[in-house]
C-alpha cells in the first residue's frame, strides 16, 4: 500500500461539506469508484496475478474525489484483487474508518436528523456501510426519483476524475 498523498484535514472536510451542503447533500464529502489500470509492460510471472476480467494484467485503483476532480483517496489494489469489492477489503481507507481514525467528526443535519460521520457516495456494488450511500435501486415516487437522479449526477465526481486521468494516461476503464 501506497499514500500518494495526505488525506483531507478536519477543516477541509468541513469546506468540502458546506459546498456539498449547497448542492443538497450535506455530510457529503466525495465519491468512491474503482477504476482498471492497463499493465502493459507487466512481468510475465506476474500476469496471472494481475489478470483482469478482460484478461489483461492490469491494476485496480479505489479511489475517492470530489467536485473539483481531486482525489482525496488512492489505493493501488494488491496481486489478485481483480475487482471493486476485494481492492475495497483490502484498502486502509477503511481500515482508518473502522480503528476510529478517519474521517474527523462534524455535525451537520439531513432530513431533521443529526449526524457525525461523514459519507461518501457509492454505486450499487459496494456494501451497505455506515460511511457509503448508494442511490436508490427502484425509486418509485416522484420524491425518490428526483433525490437518486441528483444522487447519481453527484456521485459521477470520481468518474469525471477518473476520465482526467483516462486522458492524460493509458487505462482501461
Amino acid at each position: 500500500y501506497t499514500t500518494l498523498f495526505r488525506s483531507p484535514t478536519e477543516n477541509e472536510l468541513l469546506q468540502l461539506s458546506a459546498r456539498n451542503r449547497a448542492r443538497g447533500f450535506p455530510g457529503y464529502i466525495g465519491s468512491i469508484d474503482c477504476m482498471r489500470w492497463k499493465w502493459k509492460n507487466c512481468p510475465t510471472a506476474f500476469q496471472g496475478q494481475y489478470r483482469g476480467k478482460d484478461s489483461v494484467p492490469c491494476v485496480v485503483m479505489d479511489g475517492v474525489a470530489d467536485e473539483d476532480l481531486w482525489f482525496h483517496h488512492v489505493f493501488f489494489g494488491i496481486p489478485g484483487s481483480n475487482n471493486d469489492l476485494n481492492v475495497l477489503d483490502s484498502s486502509p481507507l477503511f481500515d482508518a474508518v473502522a480503528g476510529g481514525k478517519w474521517p474527523p467528526r462534524f455535525t451537520y443535519t439531513v432530513n431533521g436528523v443529526q449526524r457525525n460521520l461523514p459519507y461518501l457516495l457509492a454505486d450499487g456494488i459496494y456494501y451497505d456501510w455506515a460511511m457509503l450511500v448508494k442511490s436508490l435501486s427502484e425509486p418509485r415516487t416522484p420524491a425518490q426519483k428526483a433525490f437518486a437522479s441528483a444522487q447519481e449526477a453527484v456521485r459521477k465526481d470520481v468518474e469525471r476524475a477518473f476520465g482526467v486521468l483516462h486522458g492524460r494516461f493509458h487505462i482501461l476503464s
